[in-house]
C-alpha cells in the first residue's frame, strides 16, 4: 500500500500532467505573465460552470473577501457577522477594514452558521453577514437570504471550501454555492477542491454594478490604465495559475465525485464506531467534502490524532481554537459561543482527496475501529 497523504497533489497532477504542462508552456512562450488571455478564459469557464454573470480573478481567497467588502463602501461603524468556528480570513479582513467584527455561533452538527444566533446578533448597524460554507457543505442560505431581506443586509458567501456544491431550495430549484448571496468569494489554494499550484482566488456576483467596482479595486482602483477612480489594491490572478485552473476546472465534477465516494466509504465503515460521529449531511446541500471531519466523543481527540499518526495515517485539526478565544481577536466583545467552543476539542479531519484507494481507506477505517 502506498503512503497515505492528507492531500495527494502529485498523484492528481500525474493524471493531467500533459495538459497542465502544455498550458504552462503556452503561457511561457506567450510571455503574457500578467493578465494574459488565460485569465479571462478561466474567468469565463468558471462563470459558466457556476452559472453566474461575473467572475473576477484575484491573488487569493483572503483578497477576494477584502475586495468584496471594500466594494460595498460600508460606513465606519458597520457591523459584520462572522462565524467564530472558521479559518481566520473573514475575521481578518473585517478587522483590517476597521469595521466592527461580530462573532456568531455555529451549528455543532453542521459546522456552519447558527441562524438563530445570527438573528440575535443583528443590530441597526449590521450591514453584512459572511456565510462560510465550511468543509464542503452549505450554510443555511435560504434562511440567511430571508434574514438579509428582512433587515436589508448584504450576504457575502465565503465559498473557499465548497466550490461545486449545489444548494437545494425548498421549491426544488438548485444553485451553485457562491452564486446565492450578493457576492461570492473563493480560494484556489493548492489543497482546495479546485486548487492551483500557488495562490489564487476569485470573486463571483450577478450584480452588474458591483462587478466593475470589484474588478477596479483589484487593479489598484483603476478604471483604465493610470486613471484611478477609487482606492484599490494590487490583487491579480497570475496567468500561469489561471492556465492551470483552466485545465483543472474541466475535472472539478470528477474530483467531487471521487471525494464523495471516499466519504461514502468512510460513512459505511466508521458509522458504527461508538466514540465518533461521522459528518452530518443536510438535505439542502450536496457535500463536496473539502474535509471529512468527524467528531470525537468520550475519548481524547488529541490522543486519537497521535495514535493515527503512529499508524501512518495523517490527520488534521480544523480548528483547534475558536476565533473569539484567540489572542488577536480578544478585543471582540462576545458572549459564550458553546457550539464553536465545543467543536475545537472534538473535531478531527481524516485524509480526503481524489487519489485515495480502497486499500488506504480500509486501513484508515480498520485502524480507527481498534483505537
Amino acid at each position: 500500500m502506498d503512503k497515505i497523504h492528507m492531500v495527494d497533489l502529485l498523484g492528481q497532477y500525474r493524471h493531467i500532467e500533459e495538459e497542465v504542462n502544455d498550458a504552462i508552456r503556452q503561457v511561457i512562450e506567450s510571455t503574457a505573465f500578467i493578465n494574459g488571455p488565460a485569465v479571462k478564459s478561466f474567468e469565463q469557464a468558471l462563470a459558466s460552470y457556476l452559472g453566474t454573470e461575473h467572475v473576477i480573478g484575484c491573488a487569493n481567497g483572503t483578497d477576494a473577501l477584502q475586495i468584496a467588502l471594500m466594494a460595498l463602501n460600508l460606513p465606519d461603524d458597520a457591523e459584520i457577522i462572522v462565524p467564530a468556528f472558521n479559518y481566520v480570513a473573514a475575521a481578518e479582513v473585517v478587522a483590517l477594514l476597521k469595521c466592527k467584527l461580530v462573532f456568531c455561533d455555529v451549528d455543532e452538527r453542521l459546522f456552519t452558521l447558527d441562524v438563530k444566533d445570527v438573528k440575535r446578533k443583528i443590530t441597526p448597524k449590521t450591514k453584512v453577514i459572511i456565510a462560510v460554507h465550511l468543509f464542503g457543505q452549505a450554510a443555511p442560505m435560504e434562511e440567511l437570504v430571508a434574514l438579509a431581506a428582512e433587515y436589508n443586509l448584504v450576504i457575502v458567501e465565503d465559498n473557499a471550501q465548497a466550490i461545486g456544491a449545489d444548494y437545494i431550495f425548498n421549491n426544488g430549484s438548485r444553485k451553485k454555492l457562491g452564486t446565492i448571496g450578493h457576492i461570492g468569494t473563493t480560494s484556489f489554494f493548492p489543497s482546495k477542491n479546485l486548487g492551483c499550484y500557488g495562490d489564487g482566488g476569485a470573486i463571483t456576483t450577478n450584480d452588474a454594478e458591483l462587478a466593475p467596482v470589484m474588478r477596479s479595486i483589484a487593479g489598484h482602483g483603476q478604471s483604465k490604465k493610470y486613471f484611478y477612480e477609487r482606492v484599490g489594491v494590487n490583487s491579480r490572478l497570475d496567468t500561469l495559475q489561471a492556465a492551470i485552473l483552466n485545465v483543472k476546472v474541466k475535472y472539478l465534477d470528477q474530483y467531487i465525485t471521487g471525494r464523495q465516494l471516499a466519504a461514502d466509504f468512510y460513512d459505511k465503515h466508521l458509522g458504527a464506531i461508538p466514540w465518533l460521529s461521522i459528518p452530518a449531511r443536510t438535505d439542502y446541500s450536496t457535500h463536496v467534502f473539502h474535509q471529512y471531519t468527524v467528531l470525537v466523543k468520550g475519548k481524547s481527540r488529541d490522543e486519537i490524532n497521535k495514535q493515527l499518526m503512529e499508524n501512518g495515517i495523517p490527520s488534521m485539526i480544523y480548528y483547534p481554537v475558536s476565533l473569539h478565544q484567540t489572542t488577536a481577536y480578544g478585543f471582540v466583545e462576545t458572549n459564550k459561543l458553546p457550539g464553536a467552543e465545543s467543536l475545537t476539542s472534538r473535531v478531527l479531519s481524516l485524509p480526503m482527496h481524489t487519489e485515495l484507494t480502497d486499500d488506504q481507506l480500509q486501513h484508515i477505517c480498520d485502524t480507527m475501529a481498534i483505537l
